[in-house]
């Protein structure tokens, strides 16, 4: 018996939230490499990690607490569209797992484009007068990793537009074969 479509809704918000999770503690684990003090002394206390944990772990545990919610709230615009939109059950996951695919790619592009736009502004010195980091975080680790962080974030928030073009294509598709 085939799955209905709105189960697939559920299906798909969890795998975005999943997918989205997964990316945090990925992405934590290269933006600790370029700046473990913004961890260690703007994160750890942010996202109540405790004293004694192991960096790494901490890293991807605020990975995880940061973005899971990112890829529900990412991808439900486009997978109500497709929902409401898309004639097979198939087609449509298909197209969201599609979706959720895409938003990962751009939000890892992303993220490596904040990297270069930390390290060109920490070279540079062109943003100092616009942003200071907190108290006590070291500013090369402040910009490298904030950048990264902001930059992933502005991938997902793009991603949440162009999440729609599996699902139109879906639709598209399914209506050719009707």
């Amino acid at each position: 018996m085939p799955l209905g479509k709105f189960p697939i809704l559920f299906l798909l918000v969890a795998l975005a939230a999943l997918s989205a999770a997964v990316f945090g503690a990925l992405h934590n684990q290269l933006s600790y490499s370029v700046g473990p003090d913004y961890f260690v002394s703007f994160k750890f206390p942010q996202f109540g990690i405790p004293e004694g944990t192991s960096p790494r772990f901490g890293a991807a545990q605020v990975g995880v607490l940061a973005s899971w919610w990112m890829g529900a709230i990412v991808g439900l615009p486009a997978f109500l569209f497709g929902l409401l939109t898309v004639p097979n059950a198939r087609s449509y996951l298909a197209a969201g797992i599609g979706a959720i695919g895409l938003v990962l790619v751009l939000a890892t592009f992303s993220a490596l484009a904040g990297l270069v736009g930390g390290i060109a502004a920490e070279a540079t010195g062109i943003l100092d007068g616009y942003l200071t980091p907190p108290a006590g975080i070291d500013r090369t680790d402040f910009l490298r990793a904030g950048f990264m962080h902001d930059a992933s974030y502005l991938g997902g928030a793009l991603g949440a537009l162009l999440a729609f073009w599996p699902m139109r294509r879906a639709r598209v598709i399914d209506m050719a074969r009707a």
